[in-house]
C-alpha cells in the first residue's frame, strides 16, 4: 500500500481495536478529529505523529447517557467543568446530563422544558471538557411539557426524562400524553419506574414502625414496586405505540417486565448502572454515616439481583450501562444530621468509575465479553440517544478513543478520584484494567493520571433520533 506523506495527523498503532461485534489487531488513523481508516500496517510516514498501543486495547470512548451533573454555580463555578474532566479521566468522552432543579437550575425556569433547556445551554456553554447533550426533565410543575416536546426536539434535545415519583413526577394522564407526543416530536422518553402509591405505602410503614434510617429507605422501595411502576409505563407506551427507555434498572422482575414486552414487538430499552453490577444490600446496615451514602433510588439489592443484572446485559435483555451519577458529599447532601431517610439526598457518584467497574467487574469477572462491554457502553447508547458520531472505532467517526491496559490492576480510591464528590461508593474496590490514555476528536486530553484537556473543549451535542 502505497500513503502519501503525512496524510494523517495521528495514528494509534499495534493495539487491538475492540468493536461491537469484534476484536482485531489494527491501528486507527486520524485526521480533522475523526477515524480515517482502522487496519493493520498503516505507515510511520503517513502520520505526523504516532501513539504506541502495543498490548492495550482500543476502545471506542465512553457514552454516559444518564448523570445529574451539575452545573456552575456562583459558590461553585467548576463544579460542571470539574465533572465533565473527572469522566474523562475514566474514559467517557460523551455524557448526558439532565436540567432537573436539583442540578442547579433555577426556580425561575420550573414552569417550561424550554425555558429550563435553555438555561442549561446558557449556562455550560465553554465549560465542558468533554462532549455533552442535554436530556430534558419533564415534571408536573411545569405548565405543558407535552406542547414543548417539538421545540425540545428543535434544540437538539432527543430525550426527555419523566418520574412516576416524588413531588415533581409526573401522573400516568400526562405520561401517555407525553409519550404519544414523543412519537412526531422524535424524542425519547425515559421512565424512572416506581410504583407511587406502593412507595408511599411503604415509607409510610416504614416510618410507622421507627425504621427511619437508610436501611428503611431500602425496605421501603422492594423489588414489586419497581416492577410494577416498570409494567405501568411499558403499558403506557405500548397504548401510545412509542417506544420507551427504563431507567436505572436494579431487579429481575423489573427485568422480566422489559423482556415480556420485547418478546411482544415493542420498543422498550432498558439501563441498569454500575452499583447495582457490583454493589449490594448490605451497605445499608453499615454505621450510618457509610449507609447515608447507599441511599440510592431504585436502593441496591440482593447479592442475587446483582447477578441477575449481569445476565440480563450479557443475553440483551438489558441495553445499556449508564452511571447515574449524582454528585452528592457526604460533607453535605449527605451529612448525617439525624434525618428520616425521605429527606436524605438520593444517589451517588460515578462518573468517572464506569469503565473500571464494568470492566474489572464484567469483563475480567468473566460475566461477559469485552465487544459485549463495548456495546453496553459505547456503541447502543450513541445509537439509542442519536449521537452517530460517538460508539465505535470506525472510519467517520468522532476520534474518541481510550487506550486500555488489561493487564494492570487497581484499587479504586477516592483520594486518586476528580469527581466533585468527596466519597466514592466502589472505595476499595480492586480491577483489573487501567485508562492510559483518552482522546477526544482525536486529540489526549488524559494520560498516565494526568490532565491535558482544556476547559470548554467539549462541545454541546445537538441530537437527532433515527
Amino acid at each position: 500500500m502505497i500513503v502519501p506523506a503525512a496524510r494523517f495527523d495521528l495514528v494509534v498503532r499495534g493495539g487491538t481495536v475492540v468493536r461491537a461485534d469484534r476484536s482485531l489487531a489494527a491501528d486507527v488513523a486520524i485526521a480533522d478529529g475523526r477515524i480515517v481508516t482502522v487496519e493493520p500496517g498503516i505507515p510511520v510516514a503517513a502520520a505526523r505523529s504516532s501513539i504506541d498501543a502495543t498490548g492495550l486495547l482500543v476502545l471506542p470512548g465512553i457514552v454516559d447517557v444518564h448523570t445529574h451533573t451539575r452545573i456552575a454555580s456562583d459558590e461553585e463555578p467548576d463544579r460542571f467543568f470539574q465533572d465533565t474532566r473527572a469522566a474523562a479521566f475514566g474514559g467517557t468522552t460523551t455524557l448526558l446530563a439532565f436540567d432537573n432543579p436539583g442540578t442547579g437550575i433555577s426556580d425561575e425556569v420550573a414552569g417550561s422544558a424550554v425555558a429550563a433547556a435553555h438555561e442549561w445551554l446558557d449556562r455550560t456553554r465553554g465549560d465542558a471538557a468533554i462532549d455533552v447533550g442535554l436530556s430534558a426533565v419533564l415534571t408536573a410543575q411545569q405548565d405543558d411539557p407535552v406542547a414543548e416536546l417539538p421545540a425540545l426536539a428543535d434544540l437538539g434535545v432527543a430525550s426527555g426524562k419523566c418520574f412516576l415519583v416524588y413531588d415533581f413526577g409526573v401522573d400516568e394522564a400526562r405520561l401517555s400524553a407525553l409519550l404519544r407526543a414523543s412519537v412526531d416530536a422524535g424524542l425519547l422518553i425515559e421512565v424512572h419506574g416506581e410504583d407511587r402509591e406502593m412507595l408511599d405505602a411503604g415509607i409510610e410503614a416504614q416510618l410507622a414502625v421507627g425504621q427511619d434510617g437508610p436501611l428503611g429507605h431500602a425496605l421501603s422501595r422492594p423489588p414489586a414496586c419497581e416492577a410494577s411502576g416498570t409494567r405501568r409505563a411499558i403499558a403506557a407506551a405500548v397504548a401510545a405505540r412509542a417506544p420507551v427507555y427504563l431507567v436505572h434498572v436494579s431487579c429481575g422482575s423489573a427485568t422480566d417486565e422489559i423482556a415480556r414486552a420485547r418478546r411482544a414487538g415493542h420498543r422498550v430499552y432498558g439501563e441498569t448502572c454500575p452499583h447495582y453490577l457490583s454493589l449490594d444490600e448490605s451497605r445499608y446496615t453499615l454505621p450510618r454515616a457509610e449507609a447515608m451514602c447507599a441511599v440510592i433510588s431504585p436502593p441496591l439489592r440482593d447479592s442475587s439481583e446483582r447477578d441477575r443484572m449481569w445476565r440480563a446485559v450479557r443475553d440483551g435483555e438489558l441495553d445499556i450501562i449508564a452511571t447515574d451519577h449524582v454528585p452528592d458529599r457526604r460533607s453535605r447532601e449527605k451529612q448525617d444530621l439525624g434525618q428520616a431517610f425521605p429527606d436524605v439526598s438520593n444517589g451517588a457518584p460515578g462518573v468517572e468509575t464506569l469503565l473500571a467497574v464494568a470492566y474489572g467487574v464484567g469483563v475480567a469477572g468473566g460475566r461477559v465479553s469485552v465487544e459485549r462491554l463495548v456495546d453496553l457502553l459505547s456503541t447502543t447508547p450513541a445509537r439509542l440517544f442519536g449521537i452517530p458520531a460517538k460508539g465505535a472505532v470506525e472510519p467517520g467517526r468522532d476520534a474518541d478513543l481510550v487506550l486500555f491496559d488489561p493487564a494492570a490492576r487497581r484499587t479504586i480510591r477516592q483520594v486518586d478520584l476528580h469527581h466533585t464528590s468527596d466519597f466514592t461508593p466502589y472505595e476499595g474496590l480492586e480491577v483489573d484494567g487501567v485508562v492510559r490514555q483518552v482522546l477526544s476528536r482525536g486529540r489526549v486530553i488524559a494520560k498516565d493520571g494526568a490532565w491535558l484537556g482544556d476547559r470548554g473543549h467539549g462541545r454541546y451535542v445537538p441530537r437527532v433520533l433515527d
